[in-house]
C-alpha cells in the first residue's frame, strides 16, 4: 500500500512521544457557507495539526467556482481535498450534474492535491481526464452506503469495482447498526494492496476512524469543533491527537477499551491513554457501545483487542463471556475488568468495582468520624444499604458484607432485590418501600444505579426527605461529579463519597492488570481532578 512521505517508526512495546508511528493522515472537513470562514478554519485546522483539509463545495452559499477555487487552493496552508457532494450521495448540491463534475475538473486544474468524485460517476469522470491529469493530482473515488455494512465479500466487491473504475484512492463508508460491523471493515483495510479509506459511520462505527491508524487507513477525518460534522460520529482532531494519541498507534498497538451501552460520557478513554501516554506504553483505549457482548467477543478475538473495562448493563452477562473467573468476580456474579491473555487469547474475568467503592466508603466513614484505618473496618456492624441489584450493585451489596456491615437491597424490582439479599445474607425492599425505611440513624446509603446520570441529572433515586437518617450517602454515577442525590444528601447533613473516587479506585487494579505495571496513583488523582 503506498503510504504519504512521512517518517514512521517501527513498533515497539514503548514509544516515544515524538515520532510518527503510521503513515495514516488526518483530514479536516471544512464547510462554512462563506470562502472567508473556509479560510479561517483552513487556519484553525493547520494550527490543530491537520494533515489536508476536505473542502465541501457543496456547503457554498454563493459560488463562483474559478474565483473561489482559485482563492482556496491559494490560501490554504496544507494540502486540499475537493468534494462537491450531490444530494444522492448524501450532499447538499441539487443542481445540474455536468456543471458539478466540471468544477471537480476545474478544481484539479487548479492545482488541487485530492478531488473525491463519486462511484456512479467515477468511470466517465476518470475518462474524461485521460492524460489531462495533473502528476500530483489523486482522484479519490468514494462509495456511501447509509443503510448499513455489507459482508466482507460485498465490500471487497464493492473496492474491486471503485479499483476497475480509475481510483488513485480507495474510499468507502458504511454505517454501524452494530460495532461488529467494524470488523469487516478493517479485514478489508488490513488486507488492501492500494491505498484505502474505510470509514464506519455512527456512534457504533467510532472505532473505525480512530484505529484506521493501526489497520493501515490511509485517512480519517477530525473535526474542528464537538457536533459540527460532515459524517455522523466523527471525531474532533483535538480528540484524535491529545486523547487517542493518534500519531503513535502503530500496526502492533493494543486495543483496550470500555464496554458499554450508554457508553460515550465516559471517562476511561481520558485517563487510561494519558496514563498509557506518560510511560510510553504502546496501547489505545477506546469507547465500545456494545448492544451483544458475547457477539462483541466473538467478533473481536484476536490478541490485538487485549483488555477491556466492562460497565452498565453488561457486567453479570459479561461473566459467561470469560475462560476463567476470579473466585471473587465469580461470587459477585458480575465482572468488571476482562484480560484477554497474549499466549492463548483465553478471557479471564476480574471485579475491581467493589475494592474501590468500598475503600472510597470507608475513608469517607473515617474522615466523618475523624479516626484512622484500625483493625476492623469502619463499615463493620453498619446499616448498609444499596439501591440496585445489578453488576455494581453486587460487588457492592458484597464488599460491605465482607466488612461485617448488615446489608439491605432495595430495587425497582423486589425479586432482583430479594435474590441478591439471599445471596449476600441481607434484606430486601423495593425501591418505593426505601422512602419509609428508617429503622436506625447513621445508615450508609449507596446507589449503584445510573439513575441521575447524564442526561437525566434532575432524577433521583430517593427523595430528599429521606435522606436524613443517613451518615454517608454513596453515587456510582460520576458524571456528573455531584449528583441531584448527593447535592440532597449533603445538604441533609451526610457525608458524601463520589462515584469518581470509585471509578479512579476501580481502575488502579485494572491499569495494572492491562499494562504490568504499577498504577500511576498520583497522575490518576490528577487527572480526574479536571472533572
Amino acid at each position: 500500500m503506498e503510504s504519504p512521505n512521512l517518517l514512521v517508526a517501527s513498533g515497539s512495546k514503548l514509544v516515544s512521544g515524538s515520532m510518527r508511528k503510521n503513515p495514516t493522515l488526518i483530514c479536516v472537513p471544512i464547510m462554512g457557507e462563506s470562502v472567508d470562514k473556509m479560510v479561517v478554519d483552513m487556519g484553525k485546522a493547520n494550527a490543530s495539526g491537520a494533515d489536508l483539509v476536505e473542502i465541501r463545495l457543496d456547503g457554498l452559499k454563493n459560488f463562483n467556482p474559478r474565483e473561489n477555487i482559485k482563492t482556496l487552493i491559494k490560501e490554504s496552508p496544507v494540502p486540499t481535498l475537493f468534494t462537491y457532494r450531490p444530494i444522492w450521495e448524501g450532499g447538499q448540491y441539487d443542481g445540474d450534474e455536468n456543471k458539478r463534475v466540471d468544477v471537480l475538473r476545474l478544481a484539479m486544474e487548479l492545482g488541487a492535491d485530492y478531488i473525491d468524485v463519486e462511484l456512479q460517476v467515477a468511470r466517465e469522470f476518470n475518462d474524461s481526464i485521460r492524460g489531462k491529469k495533473p502528476e500530483k493530482c489523486k482522484v479519490i473515488v468514494s462509495s456511501h452506503n447509509y443503510q448499513y455494512t455489507p459482508s466482507v465479500e460485498d465490500l471487497s466487491n464493492l473496492v474491486a469495482r471503485i479499483q476497475a473504475s480509475g481510483a488513485d484512492i480507495v474510499k468507502f463508508a458504511t454505517t454501524a447498526l452494530d460495532i461488529t460491523d467494524v470488523a469487516r471493515v478493517f479485514q478489508i483495510t488490513v488486507h488492501s494492496q492500494v491505498p484505502i479509506i474505510g470509514l464506519v459511520m455512527g456512534e457504533r462505527g467510532l472505532i473505525s476512524r480512530i484505529l484506521c491508524a493501526k489497520f493501515g487507513g490511509f485517512l480519517t477525518f477530525g473535526t474542528l469543533e464537538n457536533g459540527i460534522v460532515s459524517a455522523p460520529g466523527q471525531p474532533t482532531i483535538k480528540d484524535l491527537l491529545d486523547l487517542y494519541n493518534f500519531r503513535q498507534m502503530g500496526p502492533d498497538t493494543k486495543v483496550f477499551g470500555i464496554i458499554g451501552k450508554p457508553v460515550g460520557h465516559s471517562k476511561s478513554p481520558i485517563l487510561y491513554n494519558e496514563a498509557f501516554k506518560s510511560v510510553g506504553f504502546n496501547g489505545v483505549f477506546v469507547h465500545l457501545l456494545v448492544d451483544d457482548i458475547a457477539k462483541f467477543f466473538q467478533t473481536y478475538s484476536s490478541n490485538d483487542f487485549a483488555g477491556f473495562s466492562c460497565t452498565i448493563p453488561h457486567k453479570e452477562a459479561a461473566v459467561k463471556c470469560c475462560d476463567e473467573v476470579d473466585p471473587v468476580a465469580k461470587s459477585i456474579g458480575a465482572v468488571n475488568c476482562i484480560i484477554r491473555r497474549q499466549s492463548d487469547g483465553k478471557l479471564f474475568g476480574y471485579n475491581t468495582d467493589y475494592v474501590g467503592a468500598i475503600s472510597a466508603i470507608e475513608d469517607g466513614l473515617r474522615g466523618r468520624l475523624n479516626v484512622s484505618g484500625g483493625i476492623s473496618s469502619a463499615l463493620a456492624g453498619k446499616l448498609f444499604v444499596v439501591i440496585g441489584a445489578g453488576g455494581a450493585g453486587k460487588a457492592l451489596a458484597y464488599g460491605a458484607k465482607a466488612k461485617g456491615a448488615r446489608v439491605v437491597i432495595a430495587n425497582r424490582t423486589y425479586d432482583r432485590a430479594r435474590e441478591l439479599a439471599e445471596t449476600v445474607g441481607g434484606h430486601a425492599l423495593s425501591l418505593a418501600d426505601l422512602e419509609n425505611f428508617n429503622p436506625e440513624e447513621g445508615m450508609i446509603l449507596a446507589n449503584t444505579t445510573s439513575i441521575g446520570m447524564q442526561p437525566k441529572v434532575d432524577e433521583t433515586p430517593i427523595l430528599k426527605h429521606a435522606l436524613g437518617h443517613y451518615a454517608l450517602v454513596f453515587d456510582a454515577v460520576y458524571t456528573p461529579k455531584i449528583t441531584r442525590l448527593l447535592r440532597e444528601a449533603e445538604e441533609s447533613g451526610a457525608t458524601i463519597v463520589s462515584g469518581l473516587e470509585m471509578f479512579i479506585g476501580q481502575a488502579y487494579e485494572q491499569y495494572e492488570r492491562f499494562t504490568g505495571l504499577p498504577a500511576p496513583k498520583e497522575l490518576f488523582q490528577k487527572i480526574m481532578a479536571k472533572y
